[in-house]
């Protein structure tokens, strides 16, 4: 009924309502009420995510329930609705010791690294929890999508004056534009789906928008004469990581939100000629999820309309498939447990 291994969190069986009352010191029992699918896990189903080993049981953006908080609570009460964060960090090495958690030496990420949420009921680090008495379990569950954007928002170091392009209108592009916005900066966005353009239009109030085939002219119409300053690329595809560097303004700074199996290759003379400051974004620090939390409870970001897809964690071996992988309509979908 109950699996333990080594330097993963604990899981507790799908099959029973009845876990461990006694959480591990450090942890938090805790029951998963919401999960979000997001590329990692259609990438993963796909068998095409490079950290993976398979078998894996998927889920890492999770809205949970605290059921027991532990000998080491952190402030944290029995009924307590949280987000969690997925990335299980060391604490000693470099990375840790200098704060960012985000890309510890040592990683592990569950339903990446380790077996995920698509269950009712997980042992994790207390501290790893973030409660908000105001969001309710769907909310939560899209926090950790919000980070991704929010991090790589952060990363490109982003001011009011600036001319900013996000590429793919994806879920994780879509939390990009969110922080992109806040800003104040000029933001357009580039993808291939023209529906996925007009809900960037009509549901986020992005007034530039564009496809591939209309830059860079289009971009130096919507700039003023000029290339982005910033390029944020949220596809995760080689072909248009790659060109990112011929749509960059002189001086300009390029974020890779998305990732892929293989190399990014770029001409040196340009990427020298151009002084690029090229950057990788990967997950998201805890302070980040305390501050999107505050955020959705003030009102100032809103991720309900993402959400094109709902069913149950019992339909999801036969929806997942059939519905979900592949299916260029889904947005967001998010699983109901």
């Amino acid at each position: 009924m109950l699996q333990i291994t080594l330097d993963e969190p604990r899981i507790f069986s799908a099959r029973t309502d009845a876990p461990d009352p006694k959480p591990a010191p450090g942890e938090a029992l805790v029951r998963v009420h919401r999960i979000g699918v997001c590329g990692t896990d259609l990438h993963a189903f796909a068998g095409r995510q490079p950290f993976f080993n398979y078998p894996r049981i998927l889920g890492h953006e999770l809205g949970v329930e605290v059921i027991d908080p532990g000998s080491d609570p952190h402030g944290l009460k029995a009924g307590d609705r949280c987000s969690l964060e997925p990335y299980l960090n060391c604490g000693h090495c470099i990375a840790c010791r200098r704060g960012k958690p985000n890309c510890c030496t040592s990683l592990n990420v569950l339903g990446v690294h380790s077996d995920g949420g698509m269950r009712p009921f997980l042992a994790v680090p207390a501290r790893k929890l973030h409660r908000s008495a105001k969001l309710d379990y769907e909310q939560l569950a899209l926090v950790e999508t919000l980070g991704i954007g929010a991090h790589a928002v952060e990363r490109a170091e982003i001011k009011p004056d600036d001319f900013v392009l996000v590429i793919g209108a994806g879920p994780i592009g879509l939390s990009v534009i969110q922080f992109a916005l806040v800003t104040g900066a000029t933001v357009a966005v580039m993808d291939v789906s023209e529906s996925r353009l007009t809900f960037c239009r009509d549901q986020l109030g992005v007034k530039h928008t564009l496809t591939p085939t209309e830059s860079p002219a289009k971009l130096k119409e919507i700039f003023g004469g000029d290339l982005p300053t910033i390029v944020l690329d949220a596809t995760g595809n080689a072909g248009s990581m790659a060109g990112t560097f011929d749509l960059i303004a002189h001086g300009g700074r390029i974020v890779f939100v998305g990732l892929f199996q293989g190399d990014v290759s770029f001409n040196d003379p340009n990427f020298h000629r151009r002084e690029i400051t090229v950057c990788a974004s990967r997950n998201a620090v805890p302070q980040t999820f305390r501050d999107i939390i505050a955020l959705i409870e003030a009102g100032r970001i809103d991720t309900r309309p993402w959400i094109t897809h709902r069913f149950a964690l019992v339909d999801t071996p036969k929806l997942f498939p059939e519905k979900i992988a592949g299916n260029p309509a889904v947005l967001k979908a998010m699983i109901e447990v």
